[in-house]
């Protein structure tokens, strides 16, 4: 027994040691990286955060004063008694905004999770030609957003477009409909877009996962005669939770933000308006720099607490385990 620990302790030493070592070495070789992050990304933020506490316009950002909180709420009370409040948190086209958003996050999100998980399922059985039709399935999200968005502009044109020509010869529709333009249908139309162009994106995710999944856990379940509906359930689907968590929180955050497709394809809709488009009308279209700022703000704290709570109650493990 003496001999064992005399042995073991200098092993646990230089095990401690070399991880050690090894976290040092990691953190030399992220070091640039982390420069880089905080040079584009970590002091851009900063600045905005700061404009959203001030009254910067396009045209005194030097000169801009420190109001607090105004951006955000204030109640100022008039002569006659009353209370007029101001500020973000009370702007219902700003709560608009993030309803659109939300809604949009969702729907998108989740039939995309569904369609990815079928493409990924189809895409990882054995077939001839496989390779092909994966690399095929890739060339929607391939396209740049701003391409898809005016391709599909087109596509959905009420005079010229494919979609109207094709839905009255099967007899769907009786007439031409604006599907950008008409507020009843805008949000079908972006959300259709969206889920065409990053689908293959969960599908390639979730693919990925599905790859990871040991074939004889198949094999054995064949022998045993289980359901393949069954096998999805019990087996498939627990062994790619971790990937798939994975492909919903990168796609949640990138929906929450999505700016591009929106404006390209229904711009000026308040149908459609998402908290990024509503930022980027303040702080160029409107001049309203520090309010567009303290909108920025508020969406980058959105996103911030639902990647904290769906990590935490999702238990995610961005290691591969729960």
């Amino acid at each position: 027994m003496a001999v064992a620990e005399t042995i073991a302790a200098p092993v646990a030493g230089m095990r401690s040691d070399l991880m050690r070592q090894r976290v040092r070495s990691a953190w030399i070789f992220l070091a640039p990286m982390l420069a880089v992050l905080a040079l584009v990304a970590g002091w851009p933020l900063v600045r905005s955060i700061y404009f959203s506490f001030t009254d910067a316009s396009l045209s005194n950002i030097s000169a801009a004063q420190w109001i607090g909180f105004e951006n955000y709420f204030s109640a100022t009370t008039l002569k006659s008694g009353k209370v007029i409040y101001d500020g973000l948190l009370v702007d219902p086209i700003w709560w608009r905004a993030v309803w659109n958003t939300v809604k949009f996050t969702i729907v998108s999100v989740t039939l995309e999770t569904i369609f990815g998980t079928i493409v990924a399922l189809v895409l990882n059985a054995e077939f001839r030609g496989r390779g092909i039709v994966r690399a095929a399935i890739l060339v929607p999200w391939a396209i740049p957003t701003v391409v898809s968005a005016k391709m599909w502009s087109w596509m959905l044109n009420d005079q010229f477009g494919i979609i109207n020509d094709a839905l009255m010869h099967l007899g769907i529709i009786s007439s031409k409909i604006a599907w950008t333009a008409n507020p009843d249908t805008a949000m079908f139309a972006v959300l259709l877009v969206d889920i065409w162009k990053t689908t293959p994106f969960m599908a390639l995710l979730i693919l990925a996962g599905l790859q990871m999944v040991p074939g004889d856990i198949y094999e054995a379940a064949k022998i045993d005669g289980v359901h393949p509906v069954k096998v999805f359930f019990k087996v498939t689907l627990p062994l790619i939770r971790p990937a798939l968590m994975v492909a919903v929180i990168f796609r949640m955050l990138d929906a929450l933000r999505i700016f591009d497709l929106i404006y390209v394809l229904t711009p000026n809709n308040s149908q459609t308006k998402t908290m990024s488009v509503y930022a980027r009308e303040n702080l160029f279209d409107f001049d309203k720099f520090a309010y567009g700022s303290a909108a920025a703000t508020f969406l980058f704290l959105i996103l911030a607490v639902i990647t904290v709570v769906y990590i935490v109650v999702g238990r995610v493990n961005f290691d591969g385990g729960r």
